[in-house]
């Protein structure tokens, strides 16, 4: 029986992957930072979030007009997923600003497992060294990001219409959005720009939000959600390994090899 070629997995593929991965032995260790960022951070967020939401739910359904309000029933839960999207959303992005440099590590990693060729320059002292430049890289996703979810966001306070399609559009967003970050950690540690990095994600793009997809449903799910960083870092990078390295990686690996070599 023959063995599924790489370019026939999906993005489900490599979100199972990610589970199996952040179990290696030798890999473990450096899930710990990443793991504990989420747990502290969005544990937190959700505790004081389910807290709120009795009070929430009923004043924005106050603003519905009194013509929708046979929609009820519908918007109620749309108003429900939608706060969950965006505060799930909106709190993960968070930890993933404050884990980066870590994420980086996990995926720079799990890649020399997968590979056999760990990069360069590598572990804890290129973290540090790395570090302005992974904050520059988190800056221009930011900005990507902003505009973005703010026309998203307008749309909210279009009655009727805005509660409905809104929380659709942003969960396709979320998709996209957490697929290009979590992707980011393997392209970032070989160099290759946040454009060329969209661009080659965009030629794969169902499998992407397939992935994001799945990343994003998780992301809301209480208990799984404090797991899911290093398991998207994890299963973005097998996605990196087969997909995208032959092609991106290994130009800016030999070139990290031979500036490396000249020290």
């Amino acid at each position: 029986m023959s063995t599924p070629s790489p370019a026939s997995y999906n993005g489900i593929h490599y979100f199972a992957q990610g589970w199996k991965l952040v179990r290696l032995p030798g890999i473990r260790r450096f899930v710990v930072i990443p793991l504990l960022v989420n747990i502290v951070l969005l544990g937190g967020a959700f505790i004081w979030l389910f807290r709120r939401l009795n009070q929430w739910i009923p004043q924005l359904m106050s603003h519905v007009p009194d013509w929708l309000q046979w929609l009820s029933y519908l918007l109620w839960p749309l108003t429900v997923i939608s706060i969950v999207l965006v505060f799930s959303y909106f709190f993960s992005t968070i930890a993933n600003w404050i884990a980066a440099p870590f994420c980086g590590l996990l995926a720079e990693q799990l890649e020399g497992r997968l590979t056999g060729q760990p990069l360069p320059d590598s572990g804890w002292l290129a973290v540090a060294k790395d570090f302005p430049r992974i904050m520059k890289r988190e800056w221009q996703k930011l900005a990507w990001y902003l505009p973005r979810a703010a026309g998203l966001l307008l749309l909210y306070f279009i009655p009727g219409f805005g509660q409905t399609v809104a929380p659709v559009l942003w969960f396709l967003f979320s998709a996209w959005m957490l697929s290009i970050q979590y992707c980011d950690y393997p392209f970032d540690n070989h160099k290759v720009s946040f454009q060329t990095m969209r661009g080659a994600l965009r030629r794969h793009k169902t499998d992407n939000m397939q992935f994001g997809a799945l990343v994003s449903l998780f992301t809301m799910i209480p208990l799984l959600n404090l797991a899911i960083m290093p398991v998207a870092v994890c299963g973005a990078t097998a996605m990196w390994v087969d997909r995208y390295r032959g092609q991106l990686g290994q130009h800016n690996l030999r070139a990290a090899a031979s500036t490396s070599k000249s020290r």
